[in-house]
């Protein structure tokens, strides 16, 4: 999965002659996950039009401030268009707007949202061969990155003009490459690998039957998916759920009881830097499993249960120099059995649940959850979707990465 995915990307056309390539760029940034936006330059307009790019883009095409066809003028509002944007990509990047953009001229939308946007920006510059080596072009290149903008490098080929060199707008193919690279080298958790538990696991009493719980294993998964959109390799061992990945950084392991995941986990915790151990595991099993279905005879049914291992507490026994991040689903006497298990169990972060608060546990979409640190430290959390719970327990790790 591209780094692009649910990114929101303004894309900006100059009038340069590879305007017509923006169509294709625009199909593969969707074709990456993100949502598109475009704005142009009032000439861009005799180069593609915004009626190809707002079919791509399926958003409307911006060029000028208010559109003057329009007998009710609405005010186009370049800063709701920078604030809209997480990157501003702005293809082909001509001469002439680069040298307005480096010395703060403002005379078009695009220009404009330029100025005001917050985002990372991007330029593709694309012009002719001498123009492109002219020394004030050059000091362009070089104001416009002091100010924090990144140059996507034009490529050699065959020019406008009919002259072959440098200056020639990368293809969008190499754009978009350029970018996620870029975006993917600047990831905080980018070269740390993470080891991720999710799910319940079953405990078989006979072929048919099994012990089990209500985890759906959605809380592991979306902590997996929120580390590898921060360039973290995750191997993620999941317990019987419905829930489903699909990403690049993500190496799926399923395994049905606690017994292999104790083995899977073990496999992998020696080469991680950090595990975060979410699954529900089944504290006991039955000592013997039937070798065929119980028949139903008796008006009641003993099991005796035997207790599984600790997979927690054996990685607590034997880290070394890994994170080690813990869960406590609790009911009763909350904080106090969650620090037991963090000082116990040798972790130096553990997750609490309390199945008292409304819309937090199995089966949700929403967690609450009280990070309690090795250090004492108690910071409580407000009830929000499982995705925003896993990004802030991300932002935990990473802050204790680097303490």
């Amino acid at each position: 999965m591209s780094v692009l995915k649910d990114k929101n990307i303004l894309l900006g056309i100059t009038a340069g002659i590879a305007a017509y390539k923006t169509a294709n760029l625009v199909r593969l940034f969707i074709k990456a996950g993100a949502k598109v936006k475009v704005v142009m330059t009032p000439s861009a307009k005799d180069f593609v039009t915004p009626l190809t790019l707002s079919t791509l883009s399926k958003n409307p095409v911006t060029s000028s401030f208010v559109d003057e066809e329009d007998d009710n003028k609405v005010w186009n509002n370049h800063v709701e268009l920078g604030l809209w944007a997480d990157y501003f990509v702005i293809a082909p990047a001509t001469a002439n707007t680069l040298a307005k953009m480096a010395n703060g001229v403002c005379d078009n939308i695009l220009l404009a949202t330029y100025l005001s946007a917050k985002c990372p920006v991007y330029f593709a510059p694309a012009m002719d061969l001498d123009m492109y080596k002219h020394q004030s072009t050059k000091n362009t290149f070089k104001t416009l990155e002091s100010y924090g903008n990144t140059m996507i490098p034009a490529g050699t080929g065959e020019l406008a003009s009919g002259l072959y060199g440098e200056g020639r707008m990368a293809e969008p193919e190499d754009i978009v490459t350029f970018i996620e690279k870029d975006i993917f080298s600047q990831l905080p958790l980018k070269g740390k690998r993470l080891l991720v538990t999710a799910g319940p696991t079953y405990e078989a009493i006979d072929p048919v039957r099994f012990i089990g719980n209500h985890s759906s294993g959605k809380m592991g998964f979306e902590i997996a998916k929120a580390a590898a959109n921060l360039g973290a390799e995750v191997i993620l061992v999941s317990g019987p759920t419905q829930e489903t990945v699909n990403h690049g950084l993500i190496q799926l392991h399923r395994v049905t009881s606690a017994e292999e995941m104790y083995q899977e986990v073990h496999k992998h915790f020696n080469s991680v830097d950090v595990a975060v151990l979410s699954a529900a595991v089944s504290d006991y099993r039955p000592k013997s499993i039937a070798p065929s279905k119980i028949k139903k005879q008796d008006t009641t049914l003993r099991i005796e249960l035997e207790k599984t291992k600790d997979i927690l507490k054996s990685l607590g026994d034997n880290k070394a120099h890994q994170l080690l991040v813990g869960f406590a689903l609790e009911t009763d006497n909350e904080l106090k059995n969650a620090k037991k298990k963090l000082s116990e169990k040798n972790l130096d972060m553990i997750v609490l649940n309390s199945l008292q608060d409304k819309g937090a546990g199995f089966g949700v979409s929403t967690n609450k959850v009280t990070f309690i640190l090795s250090s004492g430290e108690i910071i409580e959390g407000e009830l929000k979707s499982k995705t925003q719970v896993a990004q802030d327990i991300m932002q935990q790790i990473i802050h204790k990465l680097n303490a």
